[in-house]
């Protein structure tokens, strides 16, 4: 069976599916189509139904709980890795309530984040995600909402930090920060999404017990990123989250769309989120 299977080239996706997408471990039987494109492309293509299984913002999911389901495995959770709110320099509460921020989209778990945090912060521009620095360092913009491995680059370009967004939900929630998942079409047999999860967790899996296999395929996706940036990247958004949500994990995605419903920011469902076991 064939399923058309989107994710981005950042090396923490390639680095996961590597194994998946070569064939290194078993895929029981499953053939993908491959998309690579950034997370609000993939958002794009989700909201139109268009793909069997994506990587998927939350913020993006909330609104499609009819149409997909979330995999245990796959997901970006964790600690001290949440988008970072940056300038050329220091902003008061008011001057980023008042001026231009560039986000990576809509529909990212970024500007989700950026909304409980800054409320009345509301005119904002949409920027593809590696153009965000770029934009702040030409003042097109008052502020940047940055993502992936920008975290590690901005400092370099003489940008400063105004808040890290991780921190607050952190702080403010005592859960990890959950970023984006991995998705399957509600439309497949249950049988098939399930197979599907299992064949991502042995992906993972792979990558975790074997990390120098998957570096041509990482690196190939990455070829303007320094190695050590690349590693970095996958250091902070790999981890035991992405083989399993567990307990943990699937409370902080709970509490997160709860406390999302509660504030308005999204719509109510009543659909379950996760995969049936």
């Amino acid at each position: 069976m064939k399923l058309s299977l989107g994710f981005s080239p950042c090396p923490n996706d390639t680095f996961i599916f590597d194994a998946l997408v070569h064939q290194k471990v078993d895929t029981e039987g499953l053939e993908f189509d491959i998309l690579l494109a950034d997370v609000e492309e993939l958002n794009q293509k989700a909201f139109a139904g268009a793909l069997d299984v994506t990587k998927l913002s939350y913020h993006a999911l909330a609104y499609l709980l009819d149409t997909y389901a979330l995999l245990d495995a796959g997901s970006a959770l964790g600690r001290n890795c949440g988008p970072l709110l940056i300038a050329k320099r220091p902003l008061t509460v008011a001057e980023v309530n008042a001026g231009t921020i560039a986000i990576p989209g809509k529909y990212t778990t970024a500007n989700f984040l950026l909304g409980l945090a800054y409320p009345e912060a509301t005119n904002k521009q949409e920027v593809l995600f590696s153009d965000i620095e770029g934009a702040v360092l030409r003042s097109e913009v008052t502020a940047g909402l940055i993502i992936h491995e920008n975290r590690f680059t901005y400092q370099d370009k003489g940008l400063v930090k105004i808040q890290d967004l991780g921190e607050f939900w952190e702080s403010t929630t005592g859960h990890p920060i959950p970023l984006g998942g991995i998705v399957v079409n509600r439309r497949l047999p249950l049988e098939v999404q399930q197979k599907v999860n299992r064949v991502l967790a042995r992906s993972v899996a792979f990558a975790q017990a074997h990390p120098q296999a998957t570096s041509a395929y990482v690196k190939a996706h990455a070829q303007e990123m320094d190695e050590a940036v690349m590693f970095a990247h996958i250091g902070l958004y790999v981890n035991d989250f992405t083989l399993d949500l567990g307990e943990q994990g699937r409370a902080a995605v709970a509490h997160l769309f709860q406390e999302a419903q509660r504030k308005g920011v999204i719509p109510v469902s009543e659909q379950a989120v996760f995969l049936p076991a």
